[in-house]
C-alpha cells in the first residue's frame, strides 16, 4: 500500500508521541541534575531558561498535533487528516522555532568548546536566523493563499527548501566544529596519534557514542533526511517533520545531561600505561609535568581515573568548561 499524506501524518503523530515521552523523561533528568548541582556549582541561568523554553515549545507542538488528531478523527476521519488548518500552521512555525532554539543551544556548546571564540559561530548563527525567516514567510504565504494543502505549494518549495537547508548548514558547520575540537582534545590527551588512542573496541565504541551525543550528530542526521524528503515532496516528510521537533529538544538535552554529570570529553581522557604511586596519578602519567590545557577534570569511567586538584584539595570534577586557570569551586564553573 502506497504511503499517503493522511497515513504519513497519522504515523508521524504516533512517532512524535513516543519521542515526546522520551524527551520528557530526559528533560526531567536534566533539570534534576542541574538543580542538584546548584548549591555547590551554581547553574547557567541562560542555558536553563533556553532548555525550559525549548521543552515548552516542543510540548506546545505536540499539544497542537494531539488536538488536531482528536478533532480531525472525530469530525472527518482519516480522509483529509493531513489537510492544513490554522492550528497546524502554528505547529509548523513551532517546528522552525524549536529548530532555531536547538541550534542556538548547540552553538553555545560550540562556542564554549572553542574557548569562547565568536568567529566560529557567527556564520552558523546567521544561517539559522535566515532559515527561520524563510519559514516564517512560507507560513505567511500559505496562510494567505490556501490553508488546506497537506504539502507546500510547488511555487513555495524553493523557499521552503531554503528555510530548512539553511538550518541544516548550521547543523553541519556546528557539528563539524564540535567534532573537530573534541577529536583534537582527545588526541592531545593521549599524547599520541588518535589511531593509537583507541586501543580497544570497547573504548572506540564509547568514544564514538560520546562524540555523537556531544556534537549533536543525531540532530544533523534527522535534519538532513527531512530536507531531502521535503525537496522530493514525499509524503514521509510528515513523519520526519514531527519527529524532528522532539529530536531538536532531545539532542541538546543529552548534551546537558553529560555536562551536568561531568562526563563530557573535555574532561575525560583515556588512561595511558603509567606507574601509580601514592594516592593518585603522578604528573608524568599525563605525558608531561602539568595537566593538559582544557582538561580540568578526569572522571572515573571504566579505565579512566579522577584527578584531584592539589591546590584546593577538592575534586575538579564538574568544573564544566571553566577557565583553564581556575581550579576552585566558585561560580566560575557555571558555563554549559
Amino acid at each position: 500500500m502506497a504511503l499517503t499524506n493522511d497515513l504519513a501524518a497519522l504515523i508521524g503523530f504516533a512517532c512524535e508521541a513516543v519521542c515526546w515521552g522520551t524527551y520528557s523523561v530526559l528533560f526531567l533528568a536534566a533539570v534534576i541534575l542541574l538543580v542538584r548541582r546548584l548549591p555547590t556549582h551554581g547553574v547557567n541561568a541562560t542555558i536553563l531558561a533556553a532548555v525550559c523554553l525549548l521543552y515548552m515549545c516542543c510540548t506546545a507542538h505536540f499539544v497542537l498535533e494531539f488536538h488536531h488528531y482528536y478533532s480531525a478523527l472525530v469530525s472527518t476521519g482519516v480522509d483529509g487528516f493531513a489537510n492544513e488548518t490554522k492550528p497546524l500552521i502554528g505547529a509548523d512555525i513551532l517546528i522552525s522555532l524549536c529548530d532555531l532554539l536547538g541550534d542556538f543551544i548547540l552553538l553555545y556548546r560550540c562556542w564554549i568548546v572553542w574557548d569562547r571564540r565568536y568567529c566560529v559561530i557567527i556564520l552558523p548563527a546567521l544561517t539559522a536566523l535566515a532559515g527561520f525567516g524563510c519559514i516564517m514567510e512560507v507560513a505567511h504565504i500559505v496562510d494567505t493563499l490556501d490553508r488546506t494543502t497537506p504539502v507546500a505549494p510547488a511555487a513555495l518549495v524553493p523557499l521552503g527548501i531554503a528555510g530548512y537547508a539553511l538550518p541544516l548548514a548550521t547543523n553541519v558547520m556546528t557539528t563539524a566544529f564540535i567534532v573537530a575540537k573534541l577529536w583534537s582534545i582527545m588526541g592531545r590527551a593521549g599524547r599520541e596519534p588518535v589511531s593509537g588512542f583507541f586501543r580497544s573496541g570497547r573504548t572506540t565504541g564509547r568514544t564514538a557514542v560520546a562524540i555523537i551525543v556531544e556534537s549533536g550528530l543525531l540532530y544533523l542526521v534527522i535534519q538532513l533526511i527531512f530536507v531531502v524528503l521535503f525537496s522530493m515532496a514525499h509524503p514521509a516528510q510528515a513523519i520526519l517533520a514531527v519527529v524532528a521537533v522532539q529530536v531538536y529538544g532531545i539532542a541538546p538535552t543529552l548534551i546537558i545531561i553529560r555536562v551536568a554529570l561531568g562526563i563530557t570529553s573535555e574532561h575525560t581522557i583515556q588512561q595511558t600505561p603509567t606507574v601509580r604511586g601514592g594516592s593518585g596519578w603522578h604528573p608524568s602519567s599525563l605525558g608531561g609535568g602539568s595537566r593538559p590545557h582544557g582538561l580540568p577534570a578526569i572522571r572515573t569511567h571504566g579505565t579512566e581515573e579522577t584527578l584531584n586538584s592539589p591546590s584546593d584539595g577538592h575534586s575538579a570534577e564538574m568544573k564544566v568548561f571553566d577557565s583553564p586557570v581556575r581550579t576552585g569551586r566558585g561560580r566560575g564553573g557555571q558555563a554549559f
